[in-house]
């Protein structure tokens, strides 16, 4: 296999030959001028020719070296421009924020702010993809994803957005019919709904105030797989359910729904922000991030946000 070209050495060359002195170059590039003269000659002894004329007074090309010039020049162009690229993409919010996010979660939660963070941000595009499969971060491009739970990559850079509740929720006119449930035990005797898409489904647990866990399975008149659809049919008095709360503050606050079981809680969920690993985020990616807490900051029903 062939040995990758000097480009240190390259654009080192096309510097002294800019400056017209080692001394120069070396003060331009932050190096001695001892390691300027060595990066040379380590070029010249690779390519069996000499580039420069070295007189006490002055230097000036070979021959070799005046062919070799023009590239020299383009390689340390080049990488400058790249360097500057990627200073400003760190910098200033500018370009593509490729993101992908849960669909309950992004339609519910996320795509109603995004159009303000658009605004504010106006030279910042925002690819968002809403899907139920697990997403491959780095294989697959994405700058961000909004996970629920914990990524079980641990390379991936995970930064907590909020917790959610998960209260227990049914219509007043349900409970007007069939009681309150007194203990979490209970449960199995009314009619529930279920989301059959989401870890917990049928197997509901509960802590108490005092520390005390239960768990208890529903068997669910009616099962379905997103969150939207659960609030709908739990209004509507099909069942009781166990609802994340961002999906239906709106329904609790309105008094379609009632909080049941106060006393117990279902475990808090978290939102995590996922990006590649790396030690730098852009600022398109910067700004997105804390754009996002800080909404989800002034959110009632959002729980333990990290700034």
């Amino acid at each position: 296999m062939s040995r990758l070209p000097d480009l240190e050495a390259w654009a080192a060359f096309a510097k002294v030959v800019e400056r017209g002195s080692f001394a120069q170059a070396a003060e331009d590039l932050g190096v001695s001028k001892t390691t300027v003269s060595k990066m040379i000659t380590r070029l010249e002894e690779r390519m069996r020719a000499s580039l420069l004329h070295r007189t006490t007074r002055k230097l000036s090309l070979t021959e070799t070296g005046r062919l070799s010039l023009e590239r020299a020049q383009r390689i340390l162009a080049d990488g400058a421009a790249i360097e500057a690229d990627i200073l400003e993409e760190a910098a200033v919010p500018r370009g593509t924020v490729r993101m992908a996010c849960a669909t309950g979660l992004g339609v519910q939660a996320l795509s109603p702010v995004l159009p303000e963070f658009l605004h504010l941000y106006p030279d910042v595009i925002v690819d968002l993809n809403l899907s139920e499969d697990e997403i491959d971060i780095v294989s697959e491009g994405y700058d961000l994803v909004i996970r629920i739970g914990e990524s079980p990559d641990s390379t991936m850079r995970a930064s907590r957005l909020f917790s959610f509740r998960r209260p227990l929720v049914g219509a007043p006119h349900l409970i007007e019919r069939i009681g309150v449930p007194d203990h979490p035990a209970d449960l199995a005797k009314y009619p529930t709904i279920v989301a059959t898409n989401v870890s917990w489904g049928r197997t509901w647990e509960f802590t108490s105030q005092d520390g005390e866990s239960v768990s208890t399975t529903v068997n669910g008149v009616y099962r379905v797989n997103h969150a939207a659809a659960v609030v709908d049919a739990s209004v509507a008095g099909i069942g009781l359910a166990l609802v994340p709360e961002f999906f239906m503050w709106q329904q609790l606050r309105d008094g379609q729904l009632t909080e049941l079981l106060t006393g117990w809680s279902a475990p808090l969920v978290s939102v995590y922000m996922m990006t590649p690993p790396g030690r730098a985020r852009p600022a398109r990616v910067r700004v997105l991030m804390e754009f996002l807490r800080d909404h989800f900051a002034g959110q009632a029903w959002a729980v333990g946000i990290e700034c």
